[in-house]
């Protein structure tokens, strides 16, 4: 793996090159992610001496055959920036990797105990087919397309909550690069209001943005259409 450290706007000196070299340990981030190719290193000053507590930014950046993962920080000197920086980096391969570990099945449930934590699981009888259920009958069954919906509706596959802290544009493409997605939703936090970034073309992005406004419900359109525009 190759560690490429370059400076933007600013001279790296030799000292600097070694410490980073020290404090990126290679064994420790093959073995979180055995796919990394290569690490780029990037140094920049801010001339700002209104800045000068923040006036050093490091920005490492870690090619591998999966996602991007990205992680910057700034400090009063780049020693402080990038042990932040790596800090930050060693926090989001930690994450991926305990992710791909998970989906490998580590903590699988046994046959037994999905009737018990998963809600709604069809039981099976001592034949391996699925148990009757007192309720089915009960409820009505629509047909759409080729799925079987019991009562109702709306049809919802997936629900999820998350909760988020509100985050630059900056930061939201950081994120959505790290977790290899398409989009990523988030809370701007010039605007407060949530928002979504999203791959267009080669390396080109998207940003939409969604305002309240109680007088556009009758509105045709709106937040609902295609991110590919």
């Amino acid at each position: 793996m190759d560690i490429v450290v370059k400076g933007r706007k600013t001279e790296v000196p030799e000292r600097f090159r070694k410490h980073v070299a020290e404090k990126l340990k290679l064994e420790k981030i093959q073995k979180l992610d055995a796919k990394v190719i290569s690490l780029d290193v990037e140094v920049s000053k801010e001339p700002n001496p209104r800045q000068a507590d923040r006036s050093d930014r490091v920005e490492i950046t870690l090619h591998s055959r999966g996602p991007v993962i990205r992680a910057e920080a700034a400090a009063a000197d780049p020693y402080a920036a990038l042990d932040l920086a790596t800090g930050k980096l060693e926090a989001r391969l930690r994450k991926q990797h305990e992710k791909r570990h998970n989906r490998r099945g580590n903590g699988r449930l046994s046959a037994a105990e999905v009737v018990d934590v998963v809600p709604g699981v069809a039981q099976l009888n001592a034949n391996g087919a699925p148990a009757a259920q007192e309720t089915r009958d009960a409820v009505p069954t629509t047909m759409i397309g080729t799925l079987e919906v019991q009562g109702e509706g709306p049809l919802v596959v997936r629900e999820k909550t998350h909760v988020a802290a509100p985050m630059t544009l900056d930061q939201a493409l950081y994120e959505m690069e790290l977790v290899g997605h398409d989009f990523y939703l988030f809370v701007d936090s010039d605007t407060k209001e949530p928002s979504v970034v999203y791959r267009r073309h080669a390396y080109d992005y998207g940003v939409i943005h969604l305002r309240t406004d109680p007088l556009a419900g009758s509105e045709a359109g709106g937040a609902g259409g295609a991110l590919g525009g």
